[in-house]
């Protein structure tokens, strides 16, 4: 498919460039975080605790005296910087063993596919609690966690991609011509896994930002006082009924990124390859 194919595939899903949009635009939040307001995400203040929104303070400020627009912009920072970290990494461990699995078969594809089920079938986020406890709370932690937690569904994909190609005649002609095993995955395969790998990682960012979200919420990600949306909802409980928007505006932050990148991710599907999406919800 070329690349003016997939663009007009996705210029006529409105909700979808919508979705990239709102992107951009947390994107460009995260850079500029600094220039975008001048309080500190840190600093106490507190004679200035618990003001509701205003002028000064758009969002209010939280029980220390901190404004809440300002961390809920820093914590942007860690929610998008976990998920794509955690999801590069997620794939690639997740290329390379549904490529093996896959492309070698027999006793490999059986252990790989064994692995693959535990991984599925285990309950994710207890699977997670348990890694952080053991590891420690921390942003490289979460990074680490997640991405080696993340990778059994895109395994599932490229090992089923790369045993419906593997056969194909270009392949075989590499092997005739003295072709390594590493060139054919590299070379050949890769290029036919991009569509998958690129669907995986924007589909699995949204549940990489949900799951540190909880895992702060818990104590186990992103330690105190780093500005985190679940950390921020864990310290707003006590104060729900009095100053309710303590707690809605990280909330809406986590909905409204997580719902981008999910239909971004949605229509980045359907243009790259309409059929990932039946593959996908055969999962």
């Amino acid at each position: 498919m070329y690349h003016s194919d997939i663009l007009k595939n996705m210029v006529k899903n409105k909700i979808a460039i919508l979705s990239a949009i709102i992107l951009i635009c947390l994107v460009i939040i995260c850079i500029f975080a600094p220039f975008l307001t001048p309080y500190d995400p840190n600093k106490q203040v507190l004679n200035e605790r618990l003001l509701a929104p205003s002028m000064t303070h758009l969002w209010g400020t939280d029980q220390y005296g901190r404004d809440i627009l300002t961390r809920c912009i820093y914590g942007c920072r860690i929610s998008l910087s976990v998920g794509i970290i955690s999801q590069l990494i997620a794939t690639v461990i997740g290329y390379f063993l549904g490529v093996a699995a896959g492309y070698f078969g027999e006793i490999v594809d059986d252990i790989i596919s064994f692995i693959i089920q535990v991984f599925s079938s285990f309950p994710f986020l207890l699977f997670a609690m348990a890694l952080m406890y053991a590891l420690g709370a921390g942003k490289v932690n979460l990074y680490l966690s997640l991405g080696f937690l993340s990778w059994a569904a895109t395994a599932r994909l490229i090992r089923s991609k790369v045993m419906e190609i593997k056969n194909q005649e270009y392949i075989q002609a590499c092997k005739i011509d003295g072709g390594s095993n590493l060139r054919i995955i590299l070379k050949h395969l890769l290029p036919n896994c991009i569509p998958m790998l690129i669907v995986s990682i924007t589909l699995g960012i949204p549940n990489a930002i949900l799951s540190e979200a909880s895992l702060s919420y818990l104590g186990l990600g992103i330690p105190v006082p780093t500005a985190s949306w679940g950390n921020m909802i864990a310290e707003s409980q006590q104060f729900i009924r009095s100053n309710t928007y303590y707690s809605l505006f990280p909330g809406l932050c986590i909905i409204v990124t997580v719902m981008a990148f999910n239909m971004f991710g949605d229509g980045l599907r359907d243009a790259l390859d309409p059929k990932l999406h039946s593959q996908k919800g055969g999962l």
